[in-house]
Protein backbone atom coordinates (compact mmCIF):
# COMPACT_ATOMS: atom_id res chain seq x y z
CA UNK A 1 0.00 0.00 0.00
CA UNK A 2 2.58 2.82 -0.47
CA UNK A 3 3.07 3.93 -4.46
CA UNK A 4 0.28 6.85 -4.50
CA UNK A 5 -0.37 7.42 -0.92
CA UNK A 6 -0.31 10.67 0.23
CA UNK A 7 -1.55 12.07 3.89
CA UNK A 8 -4.11 14.34 2.85
CA UNK A 9 -5.32 16.41 5.75
CA UNK A 10 -6.30 16.04 9.59
CA UNK A 11 -9.25 17.03 10.99
CA UNK A 12 -9.73 18.61 14.56
CA UNK A 13 -13.44 19.58 15.43
CA UNK A 14 -13.72 23.61 16.20
CA UNK A 15 -16.59 25.20 18.63
CA UNK A 16 -16.29 29.07 17.03
CA UNK A 17 -14.78 28.15 13.26
CA UNK A 18 -14.68 32.33 12.65
CA UNK A 19 -12.47 32.35 15.48
CA UNK A 20 -10.23 29.54 14.89
CA UNK A 21 -9.72 30.46 11.25
CA UNK A 22 -8.48 33.82 12.57
CA UNK A 23 -5.89 31.73 14.74
CA UNK A 24 -4.54 29.78 11.82
CA UNK A 25 -4.52 32.22 8.93
CA UNK A 26 -3.78 35.39 11.03
CA UNK A 27 -1.46 34.31 13.74
CA UNK A 28 0.46 30.87 11.68
CA UNK A 29 -0.08 32.06 8.26
CA UNK A 30 -2.16 29.16 7.04
CA UNK A 31 -4.28 30.35 3.95
CA UNK A 32 -7.87 28.92 3.91
CA UNK A 33 -8.37 26.90 1.22
CA UNK A 34 -11.99 26.41 0.95
CA UNK A 35 -15.01 26.51 3.21
CA UNK A 36 -18.29 24.53 2.71
CA UNK A 37 -21.67 24.67 4.32
CA UNK A 38 -23.54 20.99 4.46
CA UNK A 39 -27.24 22.56 5.80
CA UNK A 40 -28.35 18.84 5.69
CA UNK A 41 -25.88 17.44 8.20
CA UNK A 42 -25.61 21.01 9.84
CA UNK A 43 -22.41 21.35 9.58
CA UNK A 44 -19.15 23.52 7.82
CA UNK A 45 -15.91 22.31 6.44
CA UNK A 46 -13.02 24.73 6.59
CA UNK A 47 -9.59 23.34 4.69
CA UNK A 48 -6.73 25.78 5.50
CA UNK A 49 -3.08 25.12 5.02
CA UNK A 50 0.47 26.10 3.24
CA UNK A 51 0.11 25.21 -0.28
CA UNK A 52 -2.52 23.64 -2.65
CA UNK A 53 -4.24 20.80 -1.09
CA UNK A 54 -2.76 18.75 -4.52
CA UNK A 55 0.82 18.40 -3.03
CA UNK A 56 0.49 19.80 0.70
CA UNK A 57 -1.30 18.18 3.96
CA UNK A 58 -3.77 20.54 5.32
CA UNK A 59 -5.92 21.04 8.25
CA UNK A 60 -9.92 20.55 8.25
CA UNK A 61 -11.75 22.42 10.59
CA UNK A 62 -14.81 21.19 11.06
CA UNK A 63 -17.84 23.17 12.90
CA UNK A 64 -20.92 21.28 13.79
CA UNK A 65 -23.93 23.84 14.00
CA UNK A 66 -25.68 22.56 16.70
CA UNK A 67 -22.34 22.32 19.43
CA UNK A 68 -22.37 24.98 22.21
CA UNK A 69 -19.94 23.10 24.77
CA UNK A 70 -16.05 23.23 23.88
CA UNK A 71 -14.87 19.57 22.97
CA UNK A 72 -13.18 17.58 25.62
CA UNK A 73 -9.01 16.89 24.54
CA UNK A 74 -8.93 13.24 25.35
CA UNK A 75 -5.81 11.72 26.05
CA UNK A 76 -5.49 10.67 22.71
CA UNK A 77 -4.64 12.71 20.57
CA UNK A 78 -1.47 15.04 20.90
CA UNK A 79 -0.33 18.21 18.75
CA UNK A 80 -0.42 19.41 15.23
CA UNK A 81 3.28 20.09 14.21
CA UNK A 82 4.20 23.36 12.19
CA UNK A 83 7.71 23.79 10.74
CA UNK A 84 9.30 27.24 11.50
CA UNK A 85 12.15 29.38 11.07
CA UNK A 86 12.89 31.61 13.87
CA UNK A 87 10.77 30.10 16.56
CA UNK A 88 11.67 32.65 19.58
CA UNK A 89 10.38 35.70 17.94
CA UNK A 90 7.49 33.91 16.63
CA UNK A 91 6.58 33.05 20.08
CA UNK A 92 7.18 36.10 21.31
CA UNK A 93 4.93 38.04 18.69
CA UNK A 94 1.89 35.68 19.49
CA UNK A 95 2.33 35.68 23.14
CA UNK A 96 2.05 39.60 22.65
CA UNK A 97 -1.06 38.98 20.57
CA UNK A 98 -2.19 37.15 23.97
CA UNK A 99 -1.73 33.52 22.18
CA UNK A 100 -0.88 31.09 25.45
CA UNK A 101 2.35 29.86 24.88
CA UNK A 102 2.41 26.78 27.41
CA UNK A 103 5.75 25.59 26.52
CA UNK A 104 8.31 28.29 25.70
CA UNK A 105 10.99 27.70 22.82
CA UNK A 106 14.12 25.72 23.79
CA UNK A 107 15.80 22.60 23.35
CA UNK A 108 13.79 19.33 23.61
CA UNK A 109 14.88 17.12 26.76
CA UNK A 110 17.36 14.72 25.95
CA UNK A 111 17.59 16.51 22.72
CA UNK A 112 19.18 19.86 20.64
CA UNK A 113 15.93 20.19 18.59
CA UNK A 114 14.50 23.28 19.44
CA UNK A 115 10.49 23.21 19.98
CA UNK A 116 7.57 25.14 21.54
CA UNK A 117 3.98 24.84 21.91
CA UNK A 118 1.11 27.44 21.63
CA UNK A 119 -2.58 26.57 22.18
CA UNK A 120 -5.39 27.54 19.41
CA UNK A 121 -8.70 28.65 20.64
CA UNK A 122 -10.27 25.05 21.31
CA UNK A 123 -7.02 24.32 23.21
CA UNK A 124 -5.56 22.08 20.48
CA UNK A 125 -1.89 21.84 20.88
CA UNK A 126 0.60 23.14 17.93
CA UNK A 127 4.16 22.07 18.13
CA UNK A 128 6.47 24.61 16.59
CA UNK A 129 10.12 22.85 15.87
CA UNK A 130 12.67 24.92 14.56
CA UNK A 131 13.73 24.11 10.85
Amino acid sequence: MAGGNRFLHVMIRVLDLNKSIEFYCQHLGLDLLRKKDFSEGRFTLAFLGYGDESDHTVIELTHNWDRTEPYPMGEAFGHLAIGVTDIYTICAELEQKGIEVPRKPGPMKGGKTVIAFVCDPDGYMIEFIER
